[in-house]
């Protein structure tokens, strides 16, 4: 896998081995990064955004984010041999200045672990048998980081079938392979 745009383009991401972690896919996130260009609606300004990982795996949403410009992404994964792939990830491409781990349950997310900072992108990329959306949905709004334009990007499997919480606006699906991209909003 590689970056695919950005100050650091073309450069290699690890993946972990195991099958417990399903890494995005270079097409999926290459069209996502061209809704987030060129789109009308989701059109994403990188600069000196602030991004929230959930469920960050390798790392390869945040990286892409950071090669792009971005301020800062906050990196939220529980799963160990992820954890020590994301870091590896991070240290490799020289992005940890301005990237926060944090080793914990995205569900338990508090406003302290982002440094008080309110998100401009937040990328959700839960296991696909993860029925709790709407919770973490609902947390995030709760703690009040997203703010009016905020962003949400989710990954689920193509099957899945959920009414969001209804604070959140679909703009656009897109279907991949087995995946499934909802970009959204919340309505404040």
């Amino acid at each position: 896998m590689r970056v695919i745009g950005g100050k650091l383009r073309g450069k290699l991401i690890q993946n972990p081995t195991d099958r417990t972690t399903r890494p995005l896919k270079d097409m999926v996130r290459e069209s996502i990064f061209n809704i987030l260009e060129h789109s009308k609606n989701e059109k994403t300004n990188f600069d000196n955004n602030i991004v929230l990982d959930l469920f960050s795996g390798s790392g390869s949403f945040g990286i892409e984010c950071l090669s792009r410009g971005v301020k800062k992404v906050y990196f939220f994964e529980s799963y160990k041999p992820s954890l020590k792939i994301l870091e590896e990830n991070l240290n490799e491409l020289g992005l940890k200045q301005n990237s926060v781990i944090r080793e914990m349950d995205a569900y338990k997310i508090l406003k302290e672990n982002i440094d008080n900072m309110k998100i401009d992108l937040i990328y959700l990329d839960p296991p696909f048998k993860d029925k709790n959306i709407n919770k973490l949905l609902r947390k995030i709004i709760d703690l009040k980081i997203a703010q009016k334009n905020t962003l949400i990007i989710i990954h689920r499997n193509k099957k899945f079938k959920e009414n969001f919480v209804e604070d959140f606006k679909i703009l656009r699906e897109k279907t991949y392979g087995l995946s499934k991209i909802i970009f959204g909003k919340f309505l404040f």
